[in-house]
Formats: structure tokens, sequence, C-alpha cells
């Protein structure tokens, strides 16, 4: 892995989404000869859903594979980059532009008016449907849908929960710092702490104890869900780390915690089956 102080950026602007730049001197670009990741197109719901994919190059497969939910962003480049350090891993992974039909989060330039305009008009039934067909598309260019995770963060992190209640193909779902409770409407009927009871695969939930858009107040309240549903799952929080501590883009990066994180989730994912052949 490189940072952007020692190699130069790979185009204006680095393939970041304008709403987070500049980006910090942290960010970490993942290139390897030994993974192959491209952009592809997924059929879904009757359209064509833009994706990015990444796998190991030369290896055979069936592979593990892992279902990679963007933040508010959309998938630029950190995203990718998360494709690209579970392929190095052995991995497919791959993750949808799930935003397309509503806009291009890449048009925004602050954080509010993107979440105002673009993120909560998305329904989360569209997403869900749609992450369904991303898995197919993988279980037929070389992923194994007995061995599929999913990973997601801030956004996407609540949306790995709600999958894991909604698809019982999969095996394993790590959620790095998604919102447990909030508001609802009718494009977001149901929040992460409504579905505890439902969950059909474990759950693994990354958090940051300083992290002021979740307070430490809704974790405890998933953790007391999770415990009376009798749910497989675990939360860890980070006492030092903000919110979108993995981030390495951001000024909030938290190196230890995302190591430890990253460390973690692929353990897990490892303990329920989603991991490469030995």
């Amino acid at each position: 892995m490189k940072t952007e102080d020692n190699m130069a950026q790979k185009s204006a602007g680095g393939g970041f989404a304008p709403a987070v730049q500049p980006t910090a001197s942290t960010t970490i670009i993942t290139e390897s000869p030994a993974i192959q990741s491209g952009e592809t197109s997924v059929p879904s719901q009757g359209e064509n859903m833009p994706a990015f994919y990444a796998r190991p190059k030369d290896v055979e497969g069936p592979l593990p594979m892992v279902l990679v939910v963007q933040e508010i962003f959309g998938v630029h480049e950190h995203i990718r980059d998360i494709c690209r350090r579970l392929a190095l891993e052995g991995y497919l992974a791959i993750a949808p532009e799930l935003y397309f039909r509503e806009g291009d989060p890449s048009e925004y330039d602050d954080i509010p008016t993107l979440f105002k305009e673009l993120v909560s008009k998305v329904p989360d039934t569209q997403v869900l449907s749609d992450l369904d067909h991303a898995a197919n598309w993988a279980s037929r260019h070389g992923g194994d849908i007995r061995r599929m995770g999913i990973t997601g963060f801030c956004w996407g992190g609540r949306i790995s929960w709600l999958y894991a209640a909604h698809n019982p193909q999969l095996r394993a779902a790590v959620a790095w710092y998604g919102r447990l409770t909030g508001d609802k409407s009718m494009k977001q009927q149901k929040h992460p702490i409504d579905i505890a009871v439902d969950l059909s695969a474990p759950v693994l939930g990354l958090y940051g104890g300083q992290d002021d858009g979740i307070p430490l107040e809704s974790v405890e309240q998933m953790r007391q869900a999770l415990h009376a549903a009798n749910a497989k799952a675990e939360i860890i929080v980070y006492p030092e780390a903000g919110h979108a501590f993995n981030a390495d883009y951001r000024p909030g990066y938290h190196a230890e915690s995302a190591r430890d994180g990253w460390a973690r989730m692929l353990a897990w994912f490892r303990q329920y089956g989603v991991a490469p052949s030995a």
C-alpha cells in the first residue's frame, strides 16, 4: 500500500468525491500485480447498475465473495480501494453504485446537500434488491455464493445490518460505524435496532467511542436488542476513534482502530465460512 505522500495523484482529485476534498496525507492507494479490478455493469430491476469489482489474478475459483457497500459518497476511490484490499486477501469483491437511479454523488460539493438532495431519496428496499443482483453477478463471475459476506461503511454500515436480515444466503456481515437508530420515512422504514430479531447472518459492528453522530447510548440500545433477540452478533467500540475512523482519506482517520477493525473483519469472515480455501 502507498500513501499520497509518496505517489502522484492518479487523476485530478484522486478519484475521490468532491464533498470530501481535500483528501488527507494518510490516504491509502492499493496497487498490486496480483489483482485485477475494473468497472462492470450489473443487470438489476430492468436497468444496468454500474459497479466496481476486484479479485485475485490467476487464482482458480470459485472465490469467496464480499459485497462492499459504499459510504454516502458513492463508489469513489476509497471504496474501490477497499475492494482491492479484499482482493489481496483472496476475495472477489464488488461495490455496486447504489444511487445510480437517483443521481451522481460526484456532482455535490458538500455533505449536507448531498444527503438532502440525493442520499435521502434512495429507498432501502431498492438498495437491498440491487445488492441481491450484485451477489448474483458475482456468483456468475467466479464467486461462490455459499461463501458470501458483506461489509459497509457509514451509510453502508447501516445497510449491512439490514442486509443480514434480508438475504438468507449471506454467511456474515461486518458493519463499520453504521447508524443504528433514527427517524423513519417511507424510504427508510426500519433501522438496525428494529431488525435485530430478524438477523439470519452473524454481524460484527465496529464503532467509534468519539462518534458524534452515533451516540454510545444507541450502541448500548443495539446491544440490548441483540441480546434480547439472542442474535449472533458482536459490537466493538474503539474509545479513541470518531466517525469514519477507517476512512484513511479523511482527517478523522484513526490508524490503530482501522487496522484492528480490518483484522477483526477478516477473522469474522473466516469464523463464519467466508474465507479463501486453505
